[in-house]
């Protein structure tokens, strides 16, 4: 689809941002900005993106364990005294936390119907939670209850927080997409070469069609994909771009635009 901003555009209904968005931008010849960024950076990010909810709940728990758990004897290993929180409660929230994260990373959630049903099951276990009825679900299973020690919260959130800030914050941006009027190029920070692209008849579809783990886990993340034009065309593939909406709008524009060269003598 031809891209050429026309000055009235209606709004489009809120359901068609779970649609794949194809875009596709034509160069123009149009004068410099003297002001504002003439460039802008695309990272791709791992599906580690999405453990945030993991640490965050092990500290939150690490934090109740503190300050309400008791120090209880624990017979292994020759230890003899553990802090640990006497209601199971949090080990079963903890873990159901773990498992659907598990579950949303791996396996792409798509349409309204399946996230009411997953926001359904997440809402029985906090329900069951709240009524103290875990316990007579895990007397079912032979009083099988989850207890995490202090050490145990803390120390896996945590291992897991270092892990996702390099992740996210350093690994992730050692590769980037750099936008310029007219040119999209990939760069690296420890590369020998970039591979640069023009932009003339490129096309861009933007997904973000999977609810949690674009809207809920991602803050409007999505994927992105790029079609270049020439002799040697190219797919590529960005996955997991944080704020991909105003990003996509941005490449428009810049893309879009041409820098004037200089003028003939």
């Amino acid at each position: 689809m031809n891209e050429h901003n026309p000055p009235d555009e209606p709004a489009a209904a809120s359901a068609a941002h779970l649609q794949a968005q194809p875009v596709r931008v034509e160069a123009r010849p149009v004068p410099q900005h003297p002001h504002g960024p003439t460039s802008i950076r695309i990272y791709s990010h791992s599906s580690l993106l999405f453990w945030w909810p993991v640490w965050v709940v092990g500290y939150v728990m690490a934090a109740l364990t503190y300050w309400h758990g008791k120090e209880q004897h624990v017979e292994s290993a020759g230890q003899v005294l553990e802090w640990v929180h006497p209601d199971n409660n949090l080990g079963v929230f903890y873990f159901l936390t773990l498992f659907f994260i598990i579950l949303i990373t791996n396996f792409s959630v798509r349409g309204l119907a399946s996230g009411v049903v997953l926001l359904g099951v997440a809402l029985l276990a906090v329900v069951l939670a709240w009524l103290g009825w875990w316990k007579e679900v895990f007397h079912w299973f032979g009083h099988l209850t989850i207890h995490l020690t202090l050490g145990a919260y803390f120390w896996f959130s945590t291992l897991l927080f270092l892990t996702w800030f390099l992740t996210v914050f350093v690994i992730d941006r050692l590769s980037y997409w750099e936008v310029t009027p007219g040119q999209l190029t990939h760069k690296m920070l420890f590369g020998t070469g970039s591979n640069s692209y023009n932009a003339q008849g490129m096309g861009m579809e933007k997904h973000r069609d999977d609810i949690f783990r674009h809207w809920l886990l991602g803050f409007g993340s999505g994927d992105l994909k790029i079609r270049t034009s020439g002799a040697t065309r190219e797919q590529i593939d960005l996955m997991n771009v944080l704020f991909i909406g105003s990003k996509v709008a941005a490449m428009q524009r810049f893309i879009a635009e041409v820098p004037e060269g200089p003028a003939d003598a």
